[in-house]
């Protein structure tokens, strides 16, 4: 039994330059040189802690992964995220889909941020051709070459625009790839249907993204450096645009979630940051780590000594540390965050603080 699905070719998209956007670049970016804004004084205190634990990782070769909200990106913090990757402090980036597009969105144009009240109550919110058109594009090319979520959208801005193989090409290579590679022949078909149906020209297609000197995902690109894509089918507004392919969108999301549990797996002694993200950085760690100590506990090693650091703008009274879980009577126990990153081994610390004051205060002070 099937049931009755939206067709996406029926919605009328509009050009993304005709959306009002509420966060302009340069004008919103933040300059890494600029003060850093007050911490509380628990934050305040905290921070030497958490600069020289990140200082004593990359003194000893230990990876420091930072996963972040889209937040961070609308805040303007691409530029403090890009400081921190080129000067080796940061190792591996993680986010969620919406970190993909408005970082891809500033980078095409310098703008994000749309008003998600007024656009839907015209049916207009995310029913933009530009932004599905390219990131959904570079999915596809993404899954056909091996690539991940975020490598996908960051070679997209890093070489101005994408590759595209023609039918013919696909149609050669596919049927030689069934029996070693079936995987990748799955996703040139998937390629070779978007292709066709969408009329795409083989050859180079040319995307101008202006403001890239902006996109964390292009510097990462650019240095070598791991940025993951951890989305979820629906969330994003480029599920809106008849180009998504569910397909396209697994592949790349699976490969980048196997990246960054490679990355969880080499985290004894190094440090985790988790910046404003309550839902996807838990949930993709907690999984990661399991999967690694399985491997490595059948090696005889363990992963112990690694350091979480929990910064989001909320409230917490509770002592994580001193007192460890809360009963579920206590409403700290469902901040979702601490609750599943206290369970995680090491040492874990909650800093309240805006992302914007604690990445500009941590770059300054390393």
């Amino acid at each position: 039994m099937t049931f009755p699905f939206l067709d996406r070719r029926k919605l009328r998209l509009k050009p993304l330059s005709e959306r009002k956007n509420k966060v302009q670049f340069p004008k919103d970016a933040v300059d890494p040189s600029a003060a850093p804004g007050g911490l509380s004084a628990g934050a305040a205190a905290m921070l030497p802690e958490v600069v020289e634990r990140v200082r004593a990782a990359r003194a000893a070769g230990k990876p420091v992964m930072c996963a972040f909200g889209a937040h961070a990106i609308k805040n303007g913090l691409g530029p403090v995220l890009i400081r921190l990757i080129r000067d080796g402090w940061i190792t591996h980036l993680a986010t969620n889909g919406a970190g993909i597009i408005h970082d891809w969105e500033l980078a095409y144009q310098g703008s994000t941020s749309e008003d998600v009240r007024e656009n839907v109550s015209r049916g207009e919110f995310g029913t933009w051709e530009d932004t599905g058109r390219f990131i959904n594009i570079a999915l596809l090319v993404g899954a056909w070459k091996g690539l991940g979520y975020g490598q996908s959208v960051g070679a997209l801005i890093a070489n101005q625009g994408l590759v595209l193989p023609s039918p013919k090409e696909l149609l050669d290579e596919i049927p030689r790839l069934l029996d070693t590679e079936p995987e990748r022949a799955a996703a040139g078909a998937d390629l070779l249907s978007a292709v066709k149906e969408f009329r795409l020209p083989a050859g180079s297609m040319k995307v101008p993204h202006p403001f890239a000197e902006y996109s964390v995902q292009a510097a990462a690109w650019s240095a070598g450096v791991p940025f993951t894509g951890h989305p979820m089918i629906g969330h994003d507004i480029i599920y809106a645009h008849p180009l998504n392919s569910g397909a396209a969108v697994g592949r790349t999301a699976l490969t980048d979630f196997l990246v960054f549990a490679d990355g969880v797996s080499r985290l004894d002694g190094g440090v985790y940051l988790s910046i404003g993200s309550a839902v996807m950085s838990p949930m993709i760690f907690e999984k990661s780590l399991s999967m690694a100590r399985n491997i490595a506990l059948q090696a005889g090693r363990t992963i112990e000594r690694h350091y979480i650091l929990v910064v989001d703008i909320a409230e917490s009274a509770w002592d994580w540390t001193r007192d460890g879980e809360p009963p579920m009577t206590d409403p700290a126990y469902y901040l979702r965050y601490c609750k599943t990153f206290s369970r995680m081994g090491g040492t874990m610390r909650y800093m309240q603080a805006d992302n914007r004051d604690f990445l500009l205060s941590l770059a300054h002070s390393l």
